[in-house]
């Protein structure tokens, strides 16, 4: 029978949960932007030059941003005194 598994550390769930905040933001921008043919963008992945491995990279690269753009604002925002 393996031991119990320990929680994870209170900052890593922390990060996690800005890390999932933000990766949704993307993937939200990410349907939108696609949704309206914004510039051409949907045309342009779903073409004959685009295909899935475009329309992965573009969600891969809104995820990574938005998800590093949470982290990294609530980690900015933990030195803040709460009123």
């Amino acid at each position: 029978m393996p031991p119990p598994r320990k929680p994870l550390p209170q900052l890593i769930v922390f990060l996690l949960r800005h890390l999932a905040v933000g990766a949704g933001a993307g993937v939200l921008l990410g349907v939108l932007c696609l949704a309206v043919d914004l510039a051409g963008l949907r045309a342009l992945l779903l073409g004959p030059g685009g295909g899935p491995l475009a329309v992965a990279l573009f969600f891969f690269g809104l995820i990574v941003t938005f998800g590093s753009v949470a982290m990294g604002a609530a980690v900015m925002g933990l030195g803040r005194p709460r009123n």
